[in-house]
Parts: C-alpha cells; sequence; structure tokens
C-alpha cells in the first residue's frame, strides 16, 4: 500500500500537533506552513473542523485517503458506536501495535519494521503492515528486528507504557481485549470523522 513520503514537520505544523511522536519540540509548531502561515487562520466553519480532525487521524496512523475511506466504511457498516468501532479498527492495525508495545520509537518505524519481515505473529512472519490483530493474538519480533540499535534500546527502556488493552511480557506481546475509547491518549474527536464522511 502506498504511503506519504513528504516532510513530515510540515503536516504536524498544519495540524498544531506533534503526529509523528519523535518526542522533538516542533519548531514554529503552532504556525501552519506556508507563505501565508505566520498570518494565521480564520475561524473555520464546522465542514472545516471535520475535516482537519479527518486529516489528523489519517496521518497519525499513515495512511492515505482510500485506505482511510475503506475503514470508516467498514465502521459505519458494523454494529455498535461507529466511532469506536473506527478507533478499534485503527489501533489493531499490527503497525499500530507494534508501535503501542513499544518495539519502535513511531508508527512510520513500525511500518517499517513490519515491512521488513521483522514481525511474528503467533509464530508466523506477516509483512503487511495494514493487518488486523484479532484478541489473544500474539506479536513478537525476530532475532534480527531485536538486533536494531533503536530498537534494542527501547526493549531495555522502563519507561513505555503499555495501553491497557494489550499485555507485553519481555519481547513478546498479546492482544488481551479490543481497544476503548478511553485507551487512546491522543486528542481525538471521532464523532467530527463520521459525520464527515456521513454528509
Amino acid at each position: 500500500m502506498a504511503r506519504y513520503t513528504g516532510p513530515k514537520d510540515r503536516l504536524s505544523r498544519r495540524e498544531g500537533f506533534d503526529l509523528f511522536g519523535t518526542g522533538l519540540k516542533l519548531t514554529r509548531l503552532m504556525v501552519p506552513p506556508g507563505v501565508h502561515g505566520p498570518k494565521g487562520s480564520r475561524g473555520s466553519s464546522q465542514y472545516g473542523k471535520q475535516l482537519r480532525e479527518k486529516q489528523k487521524v489519517k496521518r497519525l496512523y499513515g495512511l492515505l485517503e482510500k485506505q482511510f475511506r475503506k475503514y470508516v466504511e467498514t465502521a459505519l457498516k458494523s454494529k455498535g458506536n461507529t466511532g469506536e468501532k473506527l478507533i478499534g479498527l485503527l489501533e489493531r492495525r499490527l503497525d499500530n501495535v507494534i508501535f503501542r508495545l513499544g518495539f519502535a520509537p513511531s508508527r512510520p518505524a513500525a511500518r517499517q519494521i513490519v515491512s521488513h519481515g521483522h514481525v511474528l505473529v503467533d509464530g508466523k512472519k506477516v509483512n503487511i503492515p495494514s493487518y488486523q490483530l484479532v484478541v489473544g493474538q500474539t506479536v513478537r519480533l525476530d532475532s534480527k528486528g531485536m538486533n536494531i540499535p533503536v530498537v534494542a534500546k527501547l526493549l531495555k527502556s522502563e519507561e513505555i507504557k503499555v495501553p491497557l488493552w494489550l499485555e507485553k511480557k519481555a519481547v513478546v506481546g498479546k492482544v488481551a481485549r479490543d481497544p476503548k475509547r478511553e485507551d487512546i491518549l491522543e486528542p481525538i474527536s471521532e464523532k467530527d470523522i463520521v459525520e464527515f464522511y456521513s454528509r
């Protein structure tokens, strides 16, 4: 699947939020990119607010429009709270789970680790970042993956907080239950996204 390969700080500045979790303080974070950025932006309409929220979440998880729309359509067809279903689908992506378990410093790095074939799901190699995990499945890195310097450093770190819907023992992670809305720490308004696509 295609992915965005352009400048990342530009996207974060546009959304006013560190999308890629690099841990670095973005320069001019509150100033939108472009020649007219310093002038600031006028108050946005309801549509503009919903569009910005959709773009933010789409970029946060590293998806392009076509793939993101498929997740929304799946959530709209499913029973229960549509917004929560959408968040659950995005969170259970394999690259996101690798990031949440602390096996990678960011989602783009997690995506690369998966696509390079360093991840085992229930003991079998999976190199598809969008692979949907289900409750009970286990995830671990292979020996090459664990020897990547940045990954080895993260595995020794005790500062990483694993979400309650995941379990982690040493270098093995497990999906304990479906993610709930309260498990997501990022400022996401899934209601705006659902309303945007429900027009």
